[in-house]
């Protein structure tokens, strides 16, 4: 854990300018203002969820608690063929944007730790042999950090049905968020030689 006591500093900064930065593209850019569409009969829809409430949790149509079985159902491959699929997310509690935006800090950190673990694994610091030039430090960094904030962005297109209009807006999310964090943690990498 000395890597903290070392990087603790790249880990907020870059947190908060992500954070920054990720407020800046949510609100003041175009963006993500189509990735979410408004559902046809959403008044009805509301109505069908009050009358069969959901519990928390992640549900997907049609349902079946065995698809290899299921794909040998008559009655089940109807309902597969003919549709429609969802997924539907139902949040254990109303959405709280302070709530929200305490949480995606906390994420943030954490990215930012995991990230200073692998720097820390694969560059010198304050060592015998010199402190690694910026650019060493940022393409390092950089692509731990593209991993931590984008590495399973296609995965909701893949297995979720999200568009994959939405999957990319995460990608340029990721890609900026990590060139941020890359940014901040070679600014402030420990330099100099343990000698002095």
């Amino acid at each position: 854990m000395e890597f903290i006591t070392q990087l603790w500093l790249p880990i907020l900064v870059s947190a908060v300018v992500v954070f920054m930065a990720s407020s800046v593209i949510w609100m003041a850019t175009p963006l993500h203002k189509k990735d979410y569409g408004e559902p046809p009969d959403k008044d009805g829809v509301l109505e069908v969820m009050r009358r069969a409430p959901f519990p928390p949790g992640v549900y997907c149509f049609p349902w079946t608690a065995n698809y290899g079985a299921a794909m040998k159902d008559p009655a089940f491959m109807e309902k597969w063929n003919n549709g429609p699929w969802a997924t539907l997310v139902v949040p254990p509690r109303q959405p709280s944007f302070a709530r929200s935006l305490v949480l995606w800090f906390i994420n943030l950190v954490v990215v930012g730790a995991l990230v200073a673990y692998v720097a820390a694994a694969a560059l010198p610091m304050n060592s015998m042999v010199g402190s690694p030039e910026y650019l060493h430090v940022f393409r390092v960094v950089g692509g731990a950090a593209l991993l931590g904030h984008a590495g399973m962005a296609a995965c909701e297109s893949i297995w979720m049905g999200y568009t994959w209009r939405y999957s990319m807006t995460k990608v340029i999310d990721g890609l900026i968020y990590a060139l941020l964090t890359a940014g901040v943690f070679a600014w402030l990498w420990p330099r100099g030689s343990i000698l002095g």
